[in-house]
């Protein structure tokens, strides 16, 4: 496995189904050995968590280690991370000594960091977590940025795992309507490990709301190398079809990036539409219905299809702290 976990596009289908495995085992050994004995892990956020801030922190204790919590801007110093920078604004600490310091204190970093919404083309190369990597001698693992969600994406795949088993199976990426445009790092993420394990994926979204060219090439690449498929419809009650499992994700257009109230009137009138119900579930083959978290209910799903026994959204968290536990228990040795 590489020195950090960035994304899964830099792991091998041999390393991600490595992690999978540690993670099943983990997940039924219940308490176990202590890897992590001695050492102390850096949680870093520059944005608010629950779900990965509180199964970070267990699954550190757990694996015998110390999570270390740091807000900047608020439990610590507020953060520049570009390139000869002039410092004279509201930030106080640049990352090269952010994390050389803090590399002399842990054992791994980890970082959550959004995008913006501001500028496309700068939050597209995530400038922020690759500052994180550069600039550390010890690994850094993603806990969400403007373009990935690399754990949340393999809890995913493990859930799909555990109900499916290792079957190639259909699998519906749907975009949902939101108040107000949301990062792409879920479903970027998602694809590209529905892709990399070989399922067949379908992606449904209005017209604007691509995801990007170049990810998108690479989910393609892998699809075809993993020996699925991929498919792109516009047509939200078609995409149900057959499906075996329903992932629900609302994003931003790159269209209107940095143009909010721009993109929230677009969008308005696709409110009715692109939500997931039982009308569109019944159209699935028995499909489940999944989630990152935290949604909001009766606007990305209504309360029959998340409160049926399909829904496996409690399924998802929970596995985000055994995906996590391997994760941390191969890169920190």
């Amino acid at each position: 496995m590489n020195r950090n976990f960035l994304t899964t596009a830099d792991l091998s289908r041999s390393e991600l189904e490595s992690v999978l495995a540690n993670a099943v085992e983990i997940k039924n050994a219940g308490a176990g050995t202590k890897p992590l004995a001695g050492r102390s892990v850096a949680l870093v956020f520059l944005n608010p968590s629950l779900r990965t801030r509180a199964s970070m922190q267990v699954g550190i204790y757990e694996l015998g280690g110390n999570p270390v919590i740091l807000e900047p801007g608020s439990t610590s110093w507020t953060l520049e991370h570009r390139e000869g920078a002039v410092m004279d604004g509201d930030k106080t600490e640049h990352i090269k000594e952010f994390v050389r310091v803090l590399e002399r204190y842990v054992s791994a970093i980890g970082v959550r960091t959004f995008a913006e919404l501001k500028d496309w083309k700068t939050e597209r190369t995530d400038p922020v977590l690759n500052a994180f990597a550069r600039y550390s001698n010890v690994p850094v693992i993603n806990l969400e940025s403007a373009m990935h969600h690399p754990c949340q994406a393999m809890a995913d795949m493990m859930t799909i795992r555990e109900k499916f088993g290792n079957e190639k199976k259909k699998i519906l990426l749907t975009w949902a309507w939101h108040p107000k445009p949301l990062p792409m790092a879920v479903p970027n993420s998602f694809a590209l490990a529905a892709a990399q394990f070989g399922h067949d994926l379908r992606v449904a979204h209005p017209a604007a709301y691509e995801l990007d060219p170049h990810l998108l090439r690479k989910v393609e690449a892998f699809a075809r190398k993993a020996g699925g498929s991929v498919e792109f419809t516009h047509n939200v009650n078609e995409a149900f079809y057959d499906v075996d499992v329903v992932y629900a994700k609302s994003w931003g257009s790159k269209k209107f990036y940095g143009a909010v109230e721009t993109e929230i009137a677009f969008r308005a009138d696709m409110r009715n539409s692109w939500i997931v119900d039982s009308e569109k579930m019944n159209k699935t083959n028995n499909a489940v219905f999944m989630h990152c978290l935290p949604v909001r209910r009766n606007v990305i799903v209504t309360d029959d299809v998340i409160d049926s026994p399909n829904s496996v959204v409690i399924d998802e968290a929970e596995n985000r702290l055994h995906v996590q536990k391997a994760i941390l228990t191969e890169l920190v040795k």
